[in-house]
């Protein structure tokens, strides 16, 4: 068994790497189209007497920085696995990936886990790109980093399972993809103080990250309870996504709809 999942896992790694590497224009144009919408609120920001007051941002521009990042890397984490279902939908070769022995839901695990990794190298591009644009560098700490990372995101790939069970059903859900990046966006803004925000995607871990990159604390050194909070939300909105994903895949496959697009 172990063996067949990291036989599985270096093939969909693989596979996504080349896809990536393939067009890495697109990729690149994505994040581009992203820093210039960040250099347009940072040249606003400069103009303003004040930065902006929203606590999700911390109010000043490294909280901005970090809220950015998140952002973008939420964006890319739900979409990838939605983007990867519905490309298959249209090859024709949805139905061929329902074969493998290990199920389908460790093909979507391996794709959820090898974008995970490849995102990583663009979007500490991105994090220093806007890190130079600013002039605010930022404790760049990849031990703290990369598991509040993920932590962080686990509730998007949640809704990426549950967007991608749904493309199985309804096949273009492409606009639906531009609603819930500005959803993401508002789990950002919410002010940190209000009490409930922490049982928000992306709310806490966001703050996290804050202590992290800004205030220079390591990961061991953070509240144990607040990682515990942070991980226990993403594990829930990502049980939710796939139990979403489950009863979409079942709805698909009593209507046929998983050979034809």
């Amino acid at each position: 068994m172990d063996m067949q999942l990291g036989i599985l896992f270096r093939t969909i790694f693989r596979k996504e790497l080349t896809m990536m590497t393939r067009y890495v224009i697109n990729t690149l144009s994505s994040l581009v189209s992203i820093y210039l919408f960040f250099v347009l609120i940072f040249l606003g920001m400069q103009n303003l007497s004040g930065y902006m007051a929203a606590d999700a941002l911390s109010g000043t521009l490294e909280g901005t920085i970090i809220g950015f990042f998140v952002w973008t890397f939420t964006i890319f984490a739900y979409s990838d696995l939605s983007w990867n279902l519905i490309g298959e939908a249209q090859a024709g070769t949805l139905e061929q990936l329902y074969l493998t022995p290990l199920g389908f839901k460790w093909v979507c695990a391996s794709t959820v886990v090898s974008s995970f990794l490849l995102n990583l190298i663009p979007h500490t591009i991105f994090l220093l790109a806007m890190m130079a644009t600013t002039g605010r560098w930022l404790h760049i700490d990849f031990l703290s980093l990369i598991p509040l990372l993920a932590i962080t995101v686990l509730g998007a790939y949640g809704f990426g399972f549950a967007l991608g069970g749904m493309a199985l059903i309804f096949k273009r859900i492409q606009a639906l993809f531009q609603i819930i990046q500005f959803v993401f966006l508002a789990f950002l803004l919410v002010p940190t103080r209000v009490p409930w925000t922490k049982y928000l995607p992306l709310s806490l871990g966001n703050s996290l990250l804050y202590e992290v990159m800004v205030q220079g604390t390591s990961f061991w050194r953070l509240r144990l309870q607040s990682i515990l909070i942070a991980t226990a939300v993403g594990m829930a909105y990502l049980a939710i996504g796939l139990i979403i994903f489950a009863r979409c895949e079942r709805v698909a496959r009593d209507r046929g709809l998983l050979g034809h697009y």
